[in-house]
């Protein structure tokens, strides 16, 4: 069968986790649609406009567009689905500034969501003042979460007085003294929530940040004792909002369901009790489909937006009906859900392992017997005898490494011994692919043959999640998409640390522990991307090897379906990263200046060979971080 297009879209899974934001277009080349409906961005073609802008791969591309695309859906789900529940109050969602903390995209998501309600959430001081600063328009919220002093507590009362609506959320018992304390000192009435913890537990890598166990929240009594401690303040009228958090990325609509009905139960029992509360913040949890196979798998979400929203709308309608109270504005803190899409990585591959199955294998005739009897498994080797000729090359290739470790082997007979061991164990492998069932020792045989492509990257710095959480990304070449993939290979990056490689791909069936890639051509380059990394990882990213951020790009689709790159970032130079981490790159250069010129002094090298360091060693502290292209 001939492999096309639609091929590739099935491989990669294009259709599924690509959300209509990406594809593949006729010239075999993954595209981002933006603003769905409207013209695709060939990458491509985008890497050949940025390089000539004298951006450096590895670069990270954003699209602010698909940030105001998912805003846009978000905000119209709960629009739709309060009209059609006949929902008596409106709902305002909230970005969670720890999601992705960069100033262009936090800017982004409230241009976009200041007609839509659009708030924020600060889990600090430093996130307070960036949210203080932002035009959130009239209706817009501040959320502080996270633990509070005396002066986070300040901030907000200042930010109250400015006529922002900031609700600092009681986390834990101690905070409810200290919010009254303060605002009578300020002379401020604060704006209050409180933070529940459910026994409804989230889905998914972090269900742990939910249920009872929770770092965050009051319990029942807890919250009872609150609401008797603001009485005894006259600030009862203050509790506004009840808040909850059933867990990040949660998997299976049946759990946000539990949750949302747990927290309108006790919303309802506490307007009963006479607490005014008008606001009910659900928390986040809205997942990402990164895997596309709309399940509950932990890399994916067996719901869509617009379930969600149905589903809170209704549930927390249902419960106050029932209770006979009224139906509180609805917030929700959709990080994730908001900022996953709209950035993606692009790498150059810069070659491959060495491969012991290539090139031309000759044994002489007068080779050691040894060799001579491994090199008769390779050559009689068959489908019908392959498992027992490769246990037979199992045995003979430790009985080869016993006698070179007695000497009896030239490193020339080991080298021989090495490729033709390589060459057994892949034609056992392709024997065994054939049959109906494979044997796990050939599974793990499959695993260890594995290609490694070497990238430009870091995961460290891009993905981190990928190493400390296992977390999945769609990863994909950009081009050559119309060529079938020859190759399966895992993505070792830059750094210097046998952790840094991508060994988790998606899969339509299952999660893969290789991606499928072409051929490497001498001479042209082979670029991939690492997709929806908009949410977390480049603010959790740290600088191992002293690899630092890469270029950034910023780029959008005209009206007339023209690509525009509307802002540009360089990444860190060697002298930024070594600054971060305290050393002074100007005394270092002189300090090898010193020594250069001591050497030259001492008859040990000429004047142009000092020369030659000072500048070689003052040019590596400026360029990227990364490798050149």
């Amino acid at each position: 069968m001939t492999f096309g297009i639609r091929e590739a879209r099935r491989l990669y899974g294009t259709d599924g986790w690509g959300n209509g934001y990406f594809d593949i277009n006729e010239q075999g080349r993954l595209v981002v649609t933006p603003t769905r409906g409207a013209a695709g961005i060939d990458l491509y073609e985008l890497v050949s406009r940025l390089r000539a802008k004298k951006l450096r791969l590895p670069m990270l591309v954003r699209f602010p567009q698909i940030l105001e695309n998912r805003v846009d859906e978000l905000t119209g789900s709960f629009r739709r689905a309060i009209k059609e529940f006949k929902y008596p109050a409106s709902y305002h969602g909230v970005f969670p500034i720890k999601v992705n903390q960069h100033r262009d995209v936090v800017e982004a998501l409230v241009r976009a969501g200041r007609r839509r309600h659009l708030g924020l959430e600060a889990g600090s001081k430093a996130e307070l003042a960036v949210a203080l600063a932002q035009d959130l328009g009239q209706d817009g919220l501040i959320i502080c979460n996270g633990y509070k002093d005396e002066a986070y507590i300040r901030l907000a009362l200042r930010g109250t007085a400015l006529g922002r609506r900031v609700v600092m959320i009681a986390e834990k018992p101690m905070e409810i003294p200290l919010i009254c304390e303060v605002s009578k000192k300020v002379g401020v009435t604060p704006h209050i929530g409180i933070r529940i913890r459910l026994r409804a537990r989230g889905s998914g890598k972090w269900e742990k940040s939910s249920g009872s166990a929770a770092k965050f929240g009051l319990t029942t009594q807890e919250l009872l004792d609150a609401v008797e401690e603001l009485k005894r303040h006259d600030l009862l009228d203050a509790f506004e909002l009840l808040h909850f958090h059933a867990g990040s990325q949660i998997t299976e609509i049946k759990r946000i369901k539990t949750a949302v009905k747990e927290g309108a139960r006790v919303y309802a029992k506490l307007r009963a009790l006479g607490c005014r509360l008008t606001h009910l913040d659900v928390g986040g949890g809205l997942g990402v489909d990164y895997d596309g196979s709309n399940t509950s798998y932990e890399a994916s979400m067996n719901y869509s937006v617009v379930e969600y929203a149905n589903d809170v709308v209704y549930s927390v309608q249902e419960i106050c009906e029932a209770e006979n109270v009224p139906c509180p504005i609805l917030v929700s803190e959709s990080g994730r859900a908001l900022t996953a899409y709209h950035a993606l990585l692009l790498c150059d591959v810069r070659g491959r392992t060495s491969d012991l199955g290539n090139g031309e294998l000759i044994v002489p005739a007068d080779a050691h017997d040894s060799l001579l009897s491994l090199h008769e498994i390779y050559t009689g080797m068959t489908r019908k005898n392959h498992r027992e000729y490769f246990h037979d090359a199992e045995d003979k290739r430790e009985e080869l490494e016993r006698l070179f470790d007695l000497g009896y082997l030239s490193l020339r007979d080991r080298a021989l011994a090495e490729r033709l061991h390589m060459r057994i164990q892949m034609e056992a492998l392709r024997h065994a692919r054939a049959d109906r069932f494979v044997p796990d020792e050939f599974e793990a045989l499959e695993k260890r043959l594995i290609t490694k492509y070497i990238a430009n990257f870091s995961v460290f710095q891009s993905i981190p999640d990928s190493w400390a959480l296992d977390q999945l990304f769609p990863v994909m070449p950009v081009h050559r998409l119309n060529e079938e993939p020859t190759v399966q290979a895992t993505l070792c990056d830059v750094t210097c640390d046998s952790d840094g490689e991508v060994d988790r791909f998606v899969d339509s069936r299952d999660v893969s522990s290789s991606l499928p890639v072409h051929e490497i051509v001498d001479g042209e380059p082979y670029i991939v991307a690492i997709t929806m990394i908009g949410a977390y990882q480049d603010v959790l990213g740290d600088y191992h090897n002293l690899f630092g951020r890469a270029d950034e790009a910023h780029v959008r689709v005209a009206s007339n379906g023209a690509v525009k790159i509307s802002h540009t970032l360089k990444g860190d130079e060697p002298t930024d990263v070594l600054r971060l981490f305290d050393y002074d790159p100007d005394a270092m250069a002189k300090g090898v200046e010193t020594e250069a010129l001591a050497a030259v002094k001492a008859g040990r090298i000429k004047k142009s060979a000092a020369q030659a360091i000072i500048r070689d060693y003052r040019a590596s502290l400026k360029g990227s971080t990364y490798l050149s292209f």
